[in-house]
């Protein structure tokens, strides 16, 4: 596990296309069918890592406060699976329903969405507005394992309540911290 900082995507890129399997339901999404009107989340995750498991179920509380407020959320795991099995499809849909995900969890076998989202980390965190362009990139709050801060969620739950209530999203924003995505021929 190599610790990593996300690379904080520029505020304002528009967000990347993608077409990826849900490995709950089988079916693929693409970001037209998770987007909302006013605003998505796109996360990368992996079931493995353990900064993602230690604020895991304040993620799925999230999601559920905001889905609820008219945002849309969705799960990534770009890890090579091949090297990391415990990040396989089968392996994900046991994760989302051990933990209740009320949001697709995709499978990016081909890395190229994660390298378009520039995500460098576990969890990596972007928001887009309701016209797609990003307002939001990096932690969920302050917590990793063993720095004794409290799992708040303050920061992404900032970021999407002002974003729900048509604010504007303060543009001083930290890095998320966690594990490298797991790249392939690395």
């Amino acid at each position: 596990m190599a610790k990593t900082e996300s690379t904080m995507m520029p505020l304002g890129t528009q967000a990347p296309a993608f077409n990826l399997p849900d490995t709950v339901s089988g079916n693929t999404f693409s970001f037209s069918d998770v987007k909302s009107g006013k605003g998505t989340v796109v996360m990368f995750i992996c079931n493995h890592c353990p900064y993602v498991i230690h604020v895991q179920e304040k993620i799925v509380e999230v999601a559920k406060t905001y889905q609820d407020k008219g945002i849309g959320f969705v799960a990534i795991s770009s890890n090579d699976v091949e090297n990391y099995p415990d990040d396989s499809p089968e392996l994900m849909k046991k994760h989302a329903e051990k933990y209740g995900f009320t949001f697709p969890y995709l499978y990016d076998e081909s890395q190229e969405i994660a390298t378009a989202y520039q995500a460098a980390c576990t969890p990596d965190f972007f928001v887009f507005n309701s016209e797609d362009e990003c307002v939001y990139r990096g932690r969920l709050d302050g917590a990793t394992p063993g720095n004794e801060v409290p799992v708040s969620g303050d920061d992404l739950s900032y970021a999407l309540r002002n974003l729900s209530a048509s604010l504007p999203v303060d543009t001083e924003q930290h890095p998320s911290l966690g594990c490298n995505i797991k790249w392939k021929n690395n």
